[in-house]
């Protein structure tokens, strides 16, 4: 990429200040283990809601993102349900609030406050520990792919060398220094440097966003949208199949839809709507999601700390994503068409930089996009250690230690961790291979166990831990015994197989301690199956009424996944001129806010 001597600059400078930022709080943040995960518990809801709209920002998710919107159209908008984008609404209505009252630091200490300490609790802490340690070193893998087919088109030096035995390519040393610098300045900071460096990242990719949301909006009209994408592109809804044709358009997508494995689109909406139930009320899985919840003062900031995520996120991002996919159809759909076969569909976004973002804007541009990337992956590196050094060395090895040397071995996990991650990034296929295998396989491990435990009494930590072991395994073994199956599909067995793991634990061992059970659900009312724990509750305490909030909470999420969707589709519809079904959609937000506010915001208090 030609990158003007302006350009370059404001991107070293970046880079430069987010280290200087690092080294400056790191004073702050070495005070004592609170300060350094959690930001002393004092850092106001909306900095940590920016702060976490910023770590869903990357780059990897980003480049994801713009292709699909280029393959699938208006039918991208639903493919984020991977994940599910929606589990964000699970948190805001009523996981946020249950997750903070624990009072604790990470999500393997949250174990010890739902079953206890015994043997089975034991087992469960390491497992959940081992969980949060995985799913990182995955990220960091997916991180590293993404910034480095990102950075060969942004930085012009070729950077080969040999490594040993290892030939590492431009690609690999470019996330090599971006991912060092970025361990550098999260390492010495903490949670303080995090969230700072988060709020200016979201700043410059907010500014970023709406520049390239205008230049796609006065570029191209909508005739020259229709005329480059086949019938349905514009189509949000859809029957069985896909029914999307690229031949004389850009034949080589037809190849892309088939290798994705989405083309029973209706089967994959089911798919994808059974699993997001389950991994939504399972909550936010032990990385830097959960580390923001934990982080704010209390329930209630949480809570507005979850749905602020959602608002900001959602439109700036949108508009983004819509204004590259659709410049890159409507300007290098013929290009992309003469090239053939074997296009490299996730290098779009790079390539749309170079072609349509003028000088200054596109150091600004990218400065944005690196700033995303390091703001997600500084996310998880703050939170993985905090297992390894709190979880692990702290409770198991060295108790007693003080808290220079625990913030000492956090530097060291941070730097084992990431070396870790990237000796699996060099291996990695590609972005949608790991976006596949993460929310498919690794969270559907996860969900079974994590769902059961804030609605059953009887859910003992045997359960939990053999729940746990089982998902790891189907996760690790069932995408190899189904090498050509999308890991999706795959998503029941794996839930089945952890499942059978959970109630072997049940059956085979006793009920948890009822003092700890009873102390769970007296502080954190959850909803669900505890009638047992309530009865022995009330002979001590007669006033304590339980949660009967479980309808009421069930449809603020289904509101709520309504009004998410709508601050997705809303940028879609501005940027390809479809102001008729913006406008619905922009009715449909206002509706939903106003329901929200008298069903959830109004109702929230400290309990």
């Amino acid at each position: 990429m030609e990158l003007s001597k302006i350009d370059l600059g404001i991107i070293l400078g970046y880079l430069v200040l987010t280290v200087l930022f690092g080294l400056y709080v790191s004073k702050r943040a070495s005070r004592d283990m609170d300060s350094y995960f959690l930001g002393g518990n004092e850092i106001p809801w909306y900095y940590l809601g920016l702060s976490n709209a910023s770590g869903m920002f990357d780059i990897s998710g980003t480049m994801w993102a713009v292709t699909i919107m280029f393959v699938y159209g208006l039918k991208s908008a639903w493919l984020p349900w991977l994940w599910p984008v929606w589990n964000q609404v699970f948190i805001f209505v009523f996981l946020a609030a249950w997750l903070r009252r624990s009072n604790v630091m990470t999500g393997a200490q949250w174990i010890t406050y739902r079953f206890g300490t015994a043997l089975g609790a034991k087992l469960s802490h390491i497992i959940v520990t081992v969980f949060a340690i995985i799913s990182t070193l995955g990220f960091i893998a997916y991180f590293f792919e993404g910034i480095g087919k990102f950075a060969t088109i942004i930085f012009p030096w070729d950077l080969v060398f040999e490594m040993g035995p290892l030939l590492v390519t431009s690609e690999q040393a470019y996330a090599l220094i971006v991912i060092g610098v970025t361990t550098i300045y999260t390492m010495k900071g903490g949670m303080y440097s995090v969230v700072g460096t988060e709020v200016l990242q979201f700043i410059i990719m907010t500014i970023s966003c709406f520049v390239i949301g205008y230049i796609a909006f006065n570029s191209i009209s909508a005739e020259q949208v229709a005329s480059a994408v086949p019938a349905n592109w514009k189509n949000l809804f859809f029957s069985w199949e896909l029914d999307l044709d690229w031949t004389g358009y850009i034949d080589s997508v037809n190849t892309k839809i088939e290798e994705d494995g989405f083309s029973l689109f209706g089967f994959l909406f089911m798919m994808m709507i059974f699993k997001g139930i389950f991994a939504s009320l399972a909550g936010p899985v032990p990385s830097y999601d959960m580390q923001r919840v934990l982080s704010t003062r209390n329930e209630v900031e949480a809570s507005k700390m979850s749905a602020l995520t959602i608002v900001v996120l959602s439109i700036p991002r949108y508009l983004m994503i819509t204004g590259f996919a659709v410049l890159g159809i409507v300007y290098l759909g013929p290009e992309l068409q003469a090239l053939g076969t074997g296009i490299d569909f996730e290098t779009i976004l790079p390539i749309a930089i170079q072609k349509f973002v003028p000088i200054g804007f596109k150091g600004l541009l990218l400065a944005g996009l690196l700033a995303a990337f390091m703001g997600t992956f500084a996310a998880f590196i703050n939170a993985a250690p905090a297992y390894l050094v709190n979880d692990i060395y702290k409770k198991y090895i060295n108790p007693n230690a003080t808290d220079k040397t625990y913030i000492r071995y956090s530097y060291l996990s941070s730097i084992l961790i990431v070396v870790i991650g990237l000796i699996g990034g060099f291996f990695a296929s590609s972005i949608n291979t790991l976006t596949l295998w993460l929310t498919s396989a690794l969270y559907g491990g996860y969900a079974a166990a994590n769902a059961l435990k804030w609605i059953w009494w009887r859910f003992n930590s045997y359960g939990y831990f053999g729940g746990m072991l089982a998902g790891l395994v189907a996760a690790t073994i069932v995408p190899q015994l189904f090498p050509d199956t999308t890991v999706i599909y795959l998503f029941p067995l794996i839930l089945l197989m952890s499942f059978i793991g959970c109630f072997l634990g049940v059956v085979l061992a006793k009920p948890d301690d009822m003092e700890v059970l009873k102390h769970f659900y007296k502080t954190t009312k959850p909803w669900g199956f505890w009638k047992p724990v309530y009865a022995e509750i009330i002979k001590e305490d007669p006033e304590f009424k339980p949660n009967s909030d479980f309808w009421k909470d069930a449809f603020n999420c289904f509101i709520g996944i309504v009004w998410q969707m709508t601050f997705v589709l809303a940028p879609i519809y501005l940027i390809i001129k479809e102001y008729y079904s913006m406008a619905w959609v922009v009715l449909l937000m206002i509706i939903t806010s106003i329901v929200l506010k008298r069903t959830w915001y109004d109702k929230l208090k400290i309990q």
